[in-house]
Formats: structure tokens, sequence, C-alpha cells
């Protein structure tokens, strides 16, 4: 039980990659905030959690919100007084060239995909302790990109920097923080992706299940990754090899 008694918030958690996290820590012993902005998916992970005997709450969250990221946060600490873990998988697209992006698309995205990062580290350290653990789900597009996804690129890229920046300031307080790089995963933004209905994206080789991703996530955030930090894990199936 790699998460027994360790209090675990992960955003995005209503779905895909994020709810087979959630899912996967709860059933490891962790007590999970489950953090989505549609309630009737988060409320569904959180039902899922304690129907198998788990701990779970559900925080509503625009991820894009400053106070709304401190809310949850809140409500996590008002629960169980302490955060352990906190996976940052809440992400979004678009879908267009960066000559007929509107300006507020560019700021959304960099919002919901890598600000919320930095507000949720920044919110949520002052409650962590020794052993405590960020894992932020980045992409393999901030390694190898196609057309018209650029404000989706651009967040994992810097997401990934900002990881390896902010190991080194958590690093003395035997806080961890590293990334997992998935590819394709079956999952809601896999096959809503206009790229990949058109084909402009191929989807070649191996296509994950968000439990693959879970896996990985779940390693880095426990004590078995402790000699692990400001890294990026690569969970893709061999992806990045067909897209260079």
């Amino acid at each position: 039980m790699r998460f027994s008694n360790r209090i675990c918030m992960v955003s995005g958690a209503g779905s895909g990659i994020g709810k087979a996290v959630a899912t996967q820590m709860a059933r490891e012993g962790g007590k999970v905030t489950v953090i989505d902005l549609n309630e009737q998916h988060g409320n569904q992970t959180v039902q899922e959690i304690t129907a198998a005997k788990g701990e779970a709450i559900f925080a509503k969250c625009d991820v894009g919100s400053a106070p709304a990221i401190q809310a949850a946060v809140r409500a996590t600490v008002d629960k169980w007084q302490k955060i352990d873990v906190v996976v940052n998988d809440a992400a979004m697209m678009t879908f267009k060239p960066i000559a007929d992006l509107p300006d507020d698309d560019w700021d959304k995205v960099l919002n919901v995909n890598l600000r919320s990062v930095f507000l949720f580290c920044k919110y949520s350290l002052p409650h962590m302790g020794p052993g405590g653990a960020f894992v932020n789900i980045s992409s393999v597009h901030a390694h190898e990109t196609t057309k018209n996804v650029v404000p989706y690129a651009s967040s994992k890229g810097g997401m990934e920097a900002f990881t390896r920046g902010f190991s080194e300031e958590v690093a003395s307080k035997k806080i961890r923080i590293n990334c997992v790089a998935p590819g394709a995963v079956d999952s809601p933004m896999l096959w809503n992706n206009p790229n990949i209905k058109s084909g402009v994206e191929k989807v070649e080789g191996a296509i994950g299940k968000p439990e693959d991703i879970a896996a990985a996530v779940c390693f880095l955030a426990s004590a078995e990754a402790r000699f692990i930090t400001g890294t990026t894990l690569v969970v893709d199936g061999g992806r990045l090899d067909i897209l260079a």
C-alpha cells in the first residue's frame, strides 16, 4: 500500500488519465481529492472510489482560476490537515494555426496547462513535508509535435522546464517533482482531437490505456522513486520514435 495514509490531490480526475491516477492511488491506500470542473464526472470518480472502500472527496475547480485552486487546496487541508502528493493532469488543447489563433485562446491554454501547475505547486507547498511529491502530466508534444497545436506543445515544454527549476527549489525540503510524458492514450482528449479525426495527425504505433500512465505516475509519486526528481519519464509505447 504505497499511499497508505497519504493525502493526494489529482486535477482532471473526472476522466481519462486523471481518473485512473486517482483510482489507483485510492486503491493503494491514499486519501484523494478529486479535482475537476465537471461535477458529474468528478462525483462519479468519488463514488467509484468509495464503492471500492477507498476514501475521496470532490473539489470543483476551474484550474484557470487562482481562487478556485486555493479553494481546492483549502478543502483538502480542512479535511485531512496536510498534502503529500499533487498530480497536475488537467489540460486543454486548441486546433488552429498561430496566425488564426485568438489572443484569448493562447492565454486560456497557457493558464489551464501551465499556470495551474505553478499555482497548485505554490499553494500546496506550505502544507507538504519531507517525502512529498508533485507529478505533472506533460506530453510527447513537448518534444515532437504537429501543426495547429502550438499552444499545447508550448505549455507542455514550459511545464517540463518549470519542473526542472522547481525541483532545485524544493530539494532542501526533501520534496520531489517530476513529469510523465504520455504518447497516444485511449482517452477523450485523443479521440476528440480534430487533427486525429481529420487525419492530419496519424495515430501510429501503440495506444496506451489511462492505467498505463497511472502506473508511471504512481511510481514517481511513491517512495520507490525517492531518488528521482526534476526529470521527465516518457511513457509513450515508442510514439516519439515515430514522430521524430
